[in-house]
């Protein structure tokens, strides 16, 4: 039998672990019954990960969202509490992507997808290596900012002085330790997003001169 223990963390489609099984009679009935000894975990129809009883290491969630629905990238909320911008815990894993929205239910939490222009998905996403083990991709700060106005309905801003509130006491964004902001990034977004005033706004609060 092959060892599990190798892909820690990575999700596998159904395929490719039948592949890896095609020494048995039957592998699909393999991973069915590895599913049912909980050895693997299903997170959706035909994809998998190694449970953390056999990997002995935490499961990512930022791996899976990358991996569950794509092409993606985390972002809103949860690319903003990963980089400490915000106070509040985030539970559901929120990302971007070119397809149509989607929610998933798993065993790890809610999973939720806002649809974007793949002009605009290009903008702004980061590769974040853990351990030098598995790698995802995620919004940069400014670019999971640029998505959350993209991303919150009715939310219409009519001044630098609206776009200051809107983050320091809707959202609750401290900005005090944030160095090296890539205004770049907003631009890009504005250029190409909808929302435009809203994103202009906020670059012209970002900048250097602008907020300090």
């Amino acid at each position: 039998m092959i060892s599990l223990v190798q892909f820690i963390n990575i999700p596998l489609e159904s395929s490719v672990l039948q592949n890896l099984m095609n020494s048995y009679k039957f592998p699909r009935n393999k991973v069915s019954a590895l599913e049912k000894r909980g050895q693997i975990i299903r997170l959706k129809k035909g994809l998998y990960v190694v449970s953390e009883k056999i990997s002995r290491q935490n499961i990512s969630r930022e791996l899976i969202a990358n991996h569950l629905y794509g092409p993606s990238y985390l972002s809103l909320e949860t690319a903003l509490s990963f980089y400490g911008m915000i106070p509040e815990r985030v539970f559901a894993i929120r990302s971007m992507t070119t397809k149509r929205a989607k929610n998933f239910e798993t065993p790890f939490g809610n999973f939720d997808y806002t649809t974007i222009s793949s002009d605009y998905f290009s903008i702004g996403i980061s590769q974040e290596i853990v351990e030098n083990k598995y790698a995802f991709l995620i919004a940069t700060p400014e670019k999971a900012l640029c998505d959350l106005i993209l991303a919150t309905p009715n939310l219409r801003l009519q001044s630098v002085k609206a776009m200051r509130v809107y983050l320091e006491e809707d959202l609750r964004i401290d900005f005090s330790d944030w160095q090296n902001i890539d205004t770049e990034i907003i631009k890009k977004c504005a250029e190409t997003g909808k929302k435009k005033n809203e994103l202009k706004l906020l670059l012209k609060l970002l900048q250097k001169n602008n907020y300090e």
